[in-house]
């Protein structure tokens, strides 16, 4: 078992807050502070600088941050190795995702891997791709799942199943009475977009470059960092967005929103990443294993159903 006191300044140096960390550990403000003090007279050094009502870490602060998250990772291991020598997985799971694959494909997976294996305890971080790959890349997160392949040289990235992009739009929009829309044809409408860094994003123009329009081609009025902020603005009528079938099968059953498809389609992969020189637990190697299989025989309208 880690020493609290290290489990505490992590909180606090990766939070840069006091009250966050007390609320992320459950504890109160006045004993975080405590155990900061504590540790800051153990190594005779300040780890935090406090000005102007904000805090920062010191040299000395960030050289010890390096070393907890070693020293956390480590104890972390170390209880999920005793685990599986006794023939039971179990321990913490740190598990990031895409927004689209956290709301709309992850919850049937981590209900049924937990049903499977009770002692296994999923922590999930949800924020676009590039954050996610972020977060595998420094070892903070176990794994990463997200919308196309990982351009991080640290990071292997295995294809977990495909999802098709389709134009979406409300019912009154002059796109609804459309069969069928080219890239080029979608210049001439406002576009409400993914923010950039999304995985959504990169792959949407990415597809539009390969189709020879340019992504600054597309009249963008607005761009938002969630598929549900996404779908409540498209159904004002405002624009259109292009979005996964996955995220838009209740809205359409219930005649607020209609899918287009592309032609050419647009077909993306979703993607497990995890950090390439790493040895892996057998519970980060069983969920992986368990995710691809799962997400790879579900087909994802069914997938975005079970939500309803």
């Amino acid at each position: 078992m880690a020493d609290r006191r290290l489990q505490v300044f992590h909180a606090v140096a990766k939070h840069l807050s006091f009250t966050k960390a007390a609320e992320a550990l459950f504890m109160t403000q006045p004993a975080v502070t405590f155990q900061i003090r504590q540790l800051e007279e153990h190594f005779n050094t300040r780890l935090f600088d406090r000005t102007h009502g904000r805090i920062s870490l010191t040299a000395a602060g960030q050289l010890a941050l390096e070393y907890a998250e070693r020293i956390l990772g480590a104890s972390a291991e170390l209880d999920t190795r005793l685990q599986e020598m006794s023939g039971q997985l179990g321990g913490p799971l740190l598990i990031g995702a895409s927004t689209t694959i956290a709301d709309y494909l992850l919850p049937r997976v981590l209900g049924a891997y937990k049903a499977r294996f009770p002692g296994v305890v999923p922590r999930l971080f949800v924020a676009n791709s590039e954050a996610v790959q972020i977060r595998v890349a420094e070892r903070s997160l176990d794994i990463g799942f997200i919308e196309g392949d990982s351009h991080l040289p640290l990071l292997v990235t295995d294809v977990c199943c495909e999802d098709e992009l389709q134009v979406t739009c409300a019912p009154s929009h002059p796109l609804a009475k459309l069969k069928s829309a080219t890239p080029e044809s979608l210049t001439h409408y406002a576009n409400i977009s993914r923010e950039p860094g999304s995985g959504t994003r990169e792959v949407i123009d990415h597809y539009l470059q390969t189709a020879g329009v340019a992504p600054d081609a597309l009249q963008r009025v607005m761009e938002l960092g969630s598929p549900e902020a996404l779908k409540g603005m498209v159904a004002t009528g405002v624009g259109f967005a292009i979005m996964s079938r996955a995220t838009v099968v209740n809205e359409i059953r219930l005649g607020q929103l209609v899918q287009i498809p592309l032609v050419p389609r647009l077909i993306r992969n979703m993607s497990v990443v995890y950090p390439r020189e790493r040895i892996h637990s057998q519970l980060v190697s069983s969920f992986v294993e368990f995710a691809k299989q799962n997400l790879g025989a579900m087909p994802v309208a069914e997938a975005a159903s079970a939500r309803a």
